[in-house]
């Protein structure tokens, strides 16, 4: 165990730049190991807000199951399939113009997704996966290419595994974007169509379902502000959004953010709770007991 928890305290360093107490990795990132072990499935939905940590969180627990337990992982990022601009125009031109910005259900290759999972399930290697550059807003021409199976297969993105919203709140206006943008309800009920239907069935593909769950939906614009200013792009062209920007942007988001906070007993088997700081509170799983 000590050797173990030595070992987490150096990869959260070279992550977070912080040094997390022995007790803070034994309370909170071995259960989450812990979890996943002892439930013996190998395909993993992680899901939470923007900007709430998944990624780093994601890189520590690949990290630990594959040094300290020898498995090997593959991770997804429901971002990379994202549709091109192109695709997001036509999109935009054909069912609504609020579709041209990325985030929402419909804006992502489902059906190119849902291809490489079953692919996967039927051990069909190699398997070439999309790639995409937020700082661009655009796919890229390189792929990523998984050769072999592996022991976890584990599909993070900040919706993954929601459900579709009920009427009485979809149609509820909490912004100014959804107030004056989408007065018919169209881009909603376009949004949630999805959810019910081809991304249910994506979800449905994994056994496992992790949510991490932000205390508020308030602190969303100061972790995706901080996120973007860690953003990397391949390419010389890219453009950081600036404040502004990113309120307007996470309004696209909040609805479906608010409805996972809201109903995330449905959602998860585990849930991981976060306070402001992105640091973990508290591990409860699907019975809402404690898991530690």
């Amino acid at each position: 165990m000590k050797k173990t928890i030595d070992f987490i305290q150096k990869e959260t360093f070279k992550i977070y730049k912080k040094k997390y107490t022995k007790k803070y990795i034994q309370n909170n990132l071995i259960p989450i190991i812990d979890f996943i072990l002892l439930s013996k499935k190998n395909k993993f939905l992680i899901s939470g807000s923007q900007g709430i940590g998944k990624t780093s969180l994601i890189k520590i627990i690949s990290n630990i199951l594959n040094k300290i337990y020898k498995k090997k992982i593959i991770t997804l990022s429901l971002d990379d399939y994202y549709f091109s601009k192109k695709n997001r125009l036509f999109l935009a031109k054909k069912e609504h113009n609020l579709l041209i910005t990325r985030g929402v259900p419909g804006t992502h290759d489902v059906k190119k997704l849902t291809s490489d999972i079953k692919k996967y399930n039927k051990s069909k290697f190699p398997i070439k996966t999309p790639l995409f550059d937020k700082l661009i807003d655009d796919t890229l021409k390189r792929k990523k290419i998984i050769k072999n199976k592996s022991d976890i297969l584990i599909l993070e993105g900040w919706c993954c595994g929601c459900n579709n919203i009920d009427e009485q709140y979809l149609y509820k206006n909490i912004n100014q974007l959804e107030k004056k943008f989408d007065k018919n309800y169209k881009w909603r009920n376009y949004y949630n169509n999805k959810l019910n239907n081809e991304y249910k069935k994506l979800f449905d593909l994994f056994e496992v379902k992790i949510f991490i769950k932000a205390p508020s939906f308030k602190h969303v614009v100061d972790w995706r502000l901080k996120q973007e200013l860690n953003n990397y792009s391949y390419s010389k062209k890219s453009k950081k959004m600036d404040v502004n920007e990113i309120k307007i942007f996470v309004q696209h988001y909040e609805k479906i953010t608010k409805w996972m906070i809201k109903e995330y007993k449905k959602i998860a088997d585990l849930v991981i709770n976060v306070d402001k700081n992105q640091k973990i509170v508290s591990l409860k799983s699907n019975k809402r007991k404690p898991i530690f």
